[in-house]
């Protein structure tokens, strides 16, 4: 691989994966009706809102879910895969290309969620009941996801290990289903931004 090569991937994985990382978290926001006011969410509305706009005209969200931007990181994700792919001299093979997708945006949820608990437990610890916009926004991106479990832990004297429970679901979700699919769909290492 040559540097000019590697420079390309670096700034693809960079520019591409810090958008879809935008998209997949105005998704999000939709699903678990966050604050729109906070400044976070501003910043990723005025973001995703210019493709966004058009693809809900044909493609209507439905009970909650906004289906145009699952569709807009899927095609975020698909152009990152074909640019890499071309890049490196390979011819991009469509099924494979759009199963890839499918895997690293799966990838790329589940690493929001893991790195979202990891900074509300460092925040737990450095700065309770603090009322960072940023802090405030991953828990209302968490909570929905960590409610559940809440409910099944039985009281353990007022320590909260629901995250660490979170933590194995997350790893074992992407033990089984991404490493699994991805390896059954021939995907290489490192090919796309969740992953």
């Amino acid at each position: 691989m040559t540097p000019l090569t590697q420079v390309g991937m670096l700034v693809i994985n960079t520019l591409v994966g810090l958008y879809l990382l935008v998209v997949v978290l105005r998704f999000l926001l939709q699903l678990v009706r966050a604050d729109f006011y906070n400044p976070i969410s501003q910043f990723i509305v005025k973001a995703t809102n210019p493709p966004l706009i058009p693809l809900r005209k044909v493609i209507p969200g439905f009970g909650g879910i906004d289906f145009a931007s699952l569709v807009l990181a899927f095609l975020v994700q698909v152009i990152a895969i074909v640019l890499i792919l071309l890049l490196n001299g390979v011819q991009p093979p469509p099924l494979q290309v759009a199963m890839w997708s499918a895997i690293g945006i799966i990838s790329l949820l589940l690493k929001v969620y893991f790195w979202g608990l990891l900074i509300t437990v460092i925040a737990s610890w450095i700065a309770p009941n603090s009322y960072n916009p940023v802090l405030i926004l991953i828990n209302q991106i968490l909570e929905p996801a960590i409610k559940p479990v809440r409910k099944i832990l039985p009281d353990m004297g007022g320590i909260d290990i629901s995250p660490i429970i979170m933590f194995l679901l997350i790893q074992v979700i992407e033990i089984i289903l991404v490493k699994g699919l991805a390896q059954a769909s021939g995907m290489p290492s490192g090919l796309v931004m969740g992953i």
